[in-house]
């Protein structure tokens, strides 16, 4: 074989062999892989928590009826489909949302130290409710109360915290709840912007 140089002198043959052809074929299989864990990940979801992941409307009717598929060939088709589907959507916000539940986002993470921390203070100083209702007026001041004065008493008598550990649950739910409602009051904003 004769190989002619190009124009500016360089081996033509050689050139092509170097030249970037794009992902490679076990890259793109590996991607792939990988959109069909993160699907397979939103099927495992309950339907509320499926709600505040970012999909499309499409992939959702396929996720619901990978939930109700029970025979395992099928179940097998319909992931390679999500798998498919997944191909379409930027998969960053899906993961991100699922980190969030996994509690593996910086944001999360910040929240429970958060909340950690107002639990301690409020044990320490009863005063605090006044914050937390502040805060979150649907807050139970009776059951928050209840509460601090059990996991106090646990930790006089070395028990197991119970209280201690229901205190925060309690703080949690409120935060959420408080979070949602900010977060469907801005959609409603934006909903409205657009029309």
């Amino acid at each position: 074989m004769i190989e002619h140089p190009d124009e500016s002198g360089h081996d033509t043959d050689q050139d092509d062999d170097q030249a970037w052809r794009g992902p490679s074929k076990s890259s793109k299989k590996r991607e792939m892989h990988q959109l069909q864990d993160l699907g397979a990940a939103l099927v495992e979801l309950s339907s509320d928590q499926l709600a505040k992941v970012p999909i499309p409307d499409d992939l959702l009717v396929a996720i619901k009826d990978a939930k109700r598929f029970t025979k395992h060939e099928a179940r097998r088709r319909q992931m390679q489909y999500i798998g498919r589907l997944m191909r379409h959507i930027d998969p960053a916000p899906i993961q991100a949302q699922l980190d969030v539940f996994k509690g593996l986002s910086r944001a999360e993470i910040a929240r429970q130290h958060r909340l950690e921390k107002l639990r301690t203070d409020f044990l320490e100083d009863e005063k605090l409710i006044g914050r937390i209702v502040e805060t979150w007026p649907d807050a139970d001041v009776q059951h928050l109360r209840a509460l601090r004065r059990n996991a106090l008493k646990e930790r006089e008598l070395s028990k197991p915290p119970r209280a201690f550990r229901e205190l925060f649950k309690v703080l949690r739910d409120l935060d959420r709840a408080a979070h949602d409602s900010e977060a469907e009051a801005s959609a409603i904003i934006d909903q409205e912007e657009n029309e």
